[in-house]
């Protein structure tokens, strides 16, 4: 199958500080030379496609449209970030716990922000239909944050099961599946009590609990704790070294 090169060169009528901006370059004083640049025909579809996209959300900014600028951000960052360990994750987690329990009971900042800024920085999911058509709908919020954050420690332990071979390890499943359901919490208390809640409270639980449960009945408390994407990448380095 033969794929279409279009040349960029063009770009290189673009201001230096431009060019450097945008392609992220470190070129020490020296011109960037885009000259080489090429990129492929379905590449260029996909974003001709993506800003004709973001051009809908823009005029109409539609709820739809929103989710999904924001679910993209989501899988953008989740597959971009990581976290090194696990015990990074976990403090990483324990520490937003308090953090969003204070900025959404103790004081209205983040509520305030989240309804106020009109931006695909949450996703909305409708509540109730406005029995008045000229009404809007009523919305309930889920912030980026609460899917990002516990998404890349998620990913971490999908990549733990992969490396040590799906049929010795399981976290990630029962981790993914008490994230579920403590989602699903989050949602239930807050149209019981119809007040905003930190997911985080409910999300955290879940997902270092579901952890602890799997590690204590594996016997594994001390190597989950403890477990490295860093340790395990040297080891092979140092093995790839030695074979050259």
């Amino acid at each position: 199958m033969r794929t279409t090169q279009i040349k960029l060169g063009f770009l290189n009528r673009l201001p230096s500080p431009v060019k450097n901006f945008l392609f992220e370059a470190e070129t020490e004083g020296e011109e960037l030379d885009l000259g080489d640049l090429e990129i492929t025909g379905s590449e260029l579809l996909c974003g001709l496609c993506s800003l004709a996209f973001c051009y809908v959300y823009h005029s109409t900014r539609h709820w739809v449209t929103n989710n999904v600028i924001g679910i993209s951000f989501c899988i953008q960052g989740i597959e971009m970030l990581s976290l090194g360990s696990v015990q990074v994750g976990m403090i990483l987690l324990s520490g937003l716990f308090f953090y969003d329990i204070f900025w959404v009971f103790f004081t209205p900042v983040m509520v305030t922000v989240a309804k106020s800024f009109n931006a695909p920085i949450k996703l909305l999911f409708i509540r109730s239909l406005a029995e008045d058509a000229s009404k809007k709908p009523q919305f309930s919020m889920l912030g980026l944050g609460d899917i990002v954050i516990p998404g890349i420690y998620l990913a971490l332990l999908l990549r733990m099961d992969h490396k040590r071979g799906f049929g010795r390890s399981n976290y990630f499943g029962p981790v993914f599946a008490s994230y579920n359901l403590g989602l699903l919490a989050t949602l239930v208390v807050m149209n019981v009590f119809q007040h905003a809640q930190p997911a985080l409270l409910y999300l955290v639980p879940a997902c270092l609990g579901a952890t602890f449960y799997v590690a204590l009945k594996n016997g594994e408390m001390g190597f989950i704790f403890n477990w490295s994407e860093v340790d395990e990448e040297e080891p092979a380095e140092a093995e790839g070294k030695k074979t050259k």
